[in-house]
């Protein structure tokens, strides 16, 4: 089964492949929002590609790492950004999707929570292959993508 996970921003959203039967990542790339749209059609630009997506690869399960309930600064954009792809998700023919905060996608990994961000931040590595070659952002999507397995 394919899963994605997805972390989005204001001008991208990055998504991950994962292959859970596998246990292996085959993809991460990204959706870049034209900066020439405005908010309506940027919105309805990453929705048509994510469900395209979704349909390429076959996607069963899903994760959208989603902006804290607490955070001290949000970023408008970035939640309108996440709420399409969630209705994104409820319009598409995937089994199950989830909607990851810190603490639900360390939960689904079955790690604890504190290790989370160390692993974002490239201090503590977790069985992926190019871990390290990642931006903090990729490997977001790419633990979504590895707890919508459990979604």
């Amino acid at each position: 089964m394919f899963a994605i996970g997805i972390r989005a921003t204001p001008k991208k959203v990055i998504f991950a492949i994962y292959d859970t039967e596998d246990q292996i990542i085959i993809t991460v790339d990204e959706i870049k929002i034209p900066a020439a749209f405005a908010a309506p059609d940027a919105l309805k630009y990453v929705r048509s590609n994510l469900l395209d997506i979704l349909r390429e690869y076959n996607v069963h399960a899903a994760g959208v790492r989603a902006t804290e309930p607490n955070a001290k600064s949000t970023n408008i954009t970035r939640i309108q950004v996440e709420g399409v792809i969630l209705e994104a998700f409820a319009s598409s023919s995937l089994r199950s999707y989830y909607i990851g905060y810190v603490s639900s996608i360390s939960a689904r990994l079955r790690m604890e929570r504190k290790d989370f961000k160390p692993m974002v931040d490239g201090d503590k590595i977790p069985e992926v292959e190019n871990w390290l070659d990642l931006n903090k952002e990729q490997r977001e999507a790419v633990l979504c993508a590895m707890g919508a397995e459990n979604a």
